[in-house]
């Protein structure tokens, strides 16, 4: 319980970040993905590197099924959160903003509480040799999350730049 309150106290902090405006950069759209892509990465080969170390398994069939099906999910789910998302441009200045709809935010809270339950049913090995495959499923599907948001939201923005500046030259 005591674990719940700080996450409680930065889900209400980026749900208010979220619900105002920002400028949107569609330039430096691919920095979050590749840190997440970097971070996550090298989480899962130090953790197969230590498991390999200690006798256990290498990466087995079963996790690559699992985390091909988790990158799959996290970027349908990014790519459905992503499309909440509004972006609009400025005529004039032809400066990009972007709001966080509560739709996506909402998507976003229910994937951390699903995360956060299966964390805690895994860690209480209640899924055996299934643990550590599931656990790592869901770190990649915060991969394909990310990304497919990222690029669902800079396709929409070039898009709308795009039509701004060509409408700009008539």
């Amino acid at each position: 319980m005591a674990t719940l309150v700080p996450v409680a106290i930065v889900m209400v902090l980026v749900i208010l970040r979220n619900s105002r405006a920002r400028r949107l950069r569609i330039e430096a759209m691919w920095v979050a993905p590749v840190i997440i892509v970097a971070m996550i990465g090298l989480a899962l080969f130090q953790e197969t590197r230590v498991s390999v170390a200690n006798g256990g398994p290498s990466i087995s069939p079963l996790s690559i099924s699992l985390d091909l099906a988790a990158v799959l999910v996290g970027a349908l789910l990014g790519w459905w959160r992503a499309r909440f998302t509004h972006i609009t441009i400025d005529p004039v200045t032809h400066e990009l903003t972007s709001r966080a709809s509560p739709i996506g935010m909402v998507v976003i809270l229910g994937i951390l509480v699903l995360r956060m339950a299966l964390r805690t049913y895994v860690t209480q090995g209640a899924l055996g040799e299934w643990g550590p495959p599931v656990a790592d499923a869901l770190l990649v599907l915060s991969v394909g999350l990310v990304c497919a948001q990222r690029l669902e939201i800079f396709l929409r923005a070039n898009r709308l730049l795009q039509e701004a500046r060509g409408n700009a030259g008539l």
